[in-house]
């Protein structure tokens, strides 16, 4: 009785931070989408790491963690590397761009960044409203796994409570409501997190103790997967970069991107990337450890779901009000993200897909709504993990719109029909890849980051680049 109310209170807390947002709303498309620029860099770095981590981390990669055992520290070290890598290229170039175009969308800023490409712009926001769907559904799905060890709901009540909260953030300050939940859980969680894991040590006897019965688990520490498809150094090196392609990929999630777009003045972006680095590389690091720890705490028994490795430890571990805090914190991490990812679709559905855009609040917050519902329907009919979904749609988002980002930032002007064809190669390679069993070798991301740039080379060389034109802004500028 205790954790529920612990993690009622929590919650509430969370909630209503987001809610509060409610009084710095003024009403125009581009407050709702990007807090008309006004976001602090520490904001805008703990709203990223939130974002990025969010159920994914506290459900997929713990769960992930438990299964495969140390190799999955390779995940956590080429992603981290590969974001970074990212990060240099692209978020001050991106801020830019989102300032020069007067663009609300991510979508948007890749569809005017040199030309006008509106036929480019309709099919990308088509891909990355139904990719964003899918990954929104994975939020309410980890976040219902949460509730479901608290209070033993059934899944489906848990993702329905979690799509009302997504729509009251919606309707109350859009993307600000988002990033300050996110700021005040990142804050709460790493905390959260660091003393789970200084107790779970703490109860198998310190660090040696810890370390020996780790190792006592058959191939749990070796530093590759037994299964790579292939054996050895080249297997171990295809695991690595894999996984740093799958950092690399966060240049194509709009849900992050967007944030960096917010940021009050582009000179502090290196000030917003080392909040975010610094909490992102001590979160992931944490994270990870006690996914390996909880293999001795909770071993395979029956059917037990790897998903509900961090809640189920948390209550073996901690006092009731610790527990409600964690999963409180986990439940809050997946709105914002959920709500995050419904934003970004709604603003490519209203924004870029509509032939004529919709600027009107009511119209963006109804739309809004009809995407909460899609995104809640996909998860409740959906049978896959909550990792699973997530890689799904952060590769199809990487693969269709990281190539065209890495173009568009080396000052190439591609057309608009070699636009929409390094999108589609990119996409329909890395579903090839995933249809074939390929990611199994190495992330899906990783060729169809690859194809979509081969594409763009081929297809200049035999058309050349597009002339610069004026970007077709006046339409897109907040009423």
């Amino acid at each position: 009785m205790v954790t529920a109310w612990s993690f009622l209170a929590f919650l509430a807390a969370f909630v209503l931070i987001g809610l509060s947002s409610l009084y710095a709303n003024t009403h125009r498309s581009d407050d709702y989408y990007l807090a008309s620029n006004t976001v602090k860099p520490w904001l805008v770095g703990l709203s990223a790491v939130a974002t990025n981590n969010s159920g994914y981390m506290f459900i997929g990669v713990i769960g992930y963690t438990y299964t495969v055992g140390l190799s999955a520290f390779w995940m956590m070290v080429g992603w981290i590397v590969g974001d970074f890598i990212a990060s240099q290229l692209v978020h001050r170039k991106l801020r830019e761009a989102t300032a020069k175009t007067g663009e609300v969308s991510y979508i948007g800023v890749l569809s005017q960044w040199h030309n006008a490409l509106p036929g480019y712009q309709r099919l990308a926001a088509l891909l990355s409203m139904l990719l964003l769907l899918s990954y929104a559904a994975a939020q309410l799905l980890a976040g219902s796994k949460a509730l479901h060890v608290l209070f033993d709901w059934p899944l489906w009540s848990g993702a329905v409570v979690g799509a009302v909260l997504v729509t009251l953030y919606c309707l109350a300050g859009g993307i600000r409501a988002s990033i300050w939940t996110d700021a005040a859980q990142s804050i709460v969680m790493i905390t959260a997190m660091g003393v789970l894991l200084w107790v779970a040590v703490a109860n198998l006897g310190g660090m040696s103790a810890t370390l020996d019965q780790l190792h006592s688990v058959p191939q749990y520490m070796n530093w590759f997967p037994e299964d790579l498809a292939f054996p050895g150094f080249t297997g171990a090196v295809l695991f690595a970069v894999g996984w740093l392609f799958a950092g690399l990929s966060v240049a194509g999630q709009p849900h992050v991107m967007v944030r960096f777009m917010t940021l009050d003045d582009v000179g502090q972006m290196n000030r917003a990337r080392v909040w975010y680095y610094l909490w992102f590389t001590a979160f992931y690091l944490m994270a990870t450890s006690v996914g390996l720890l909880s293999k001795i705490y909770l071993p395979e028994i029956g059917n037990f779901d790897a998903e509900l490795a961090l809640p189920t430890m948390a209550q073996e571990l901690l006092p009731p009000v610790m527990v409600g805090l964690i999963l409180a914190g986990v439940f809050a991490a997946t709105l914002s993200t959920a709500d995050s990812l419904v934003l970004s679709s709604s603003a490519a559905l209203t924004h870029d897909l509509l032939p004529q855009q919709i600027e009107k609040p009511i119209l963006i917050k109804t739309a809004t709504f009809v995407v909460t519902a899609l995104a809640l329907g996909w998860a409740l009919l959906s049978s896959q993990s909550v990792f699973g979904m997530v890689v799904m749609a952060w590769s199809g988002l990487a693969s269709a719109f990281v190539p065209m980002l890495l173009v568009l930032i080396a000052g190439r002007r591609p057309s608009q029909g070699i636009a929409i064809a390094m999108s589609a190669t990119g996409i329909g390679v890395a579903l090839l890849w995933r249809l074939l069993d390929l990611h199994l070798m190495v992330y899906e991301g990783l060729p169809g980051i690859l194809a979509g740039l081969l594409c763009f080379w081929i297809l200049s060389l035999i058309f050349g680049d597009q002339k610069a034109t004026k970007p077709a802004t006046a339409t897109s500028q907040a009423r």
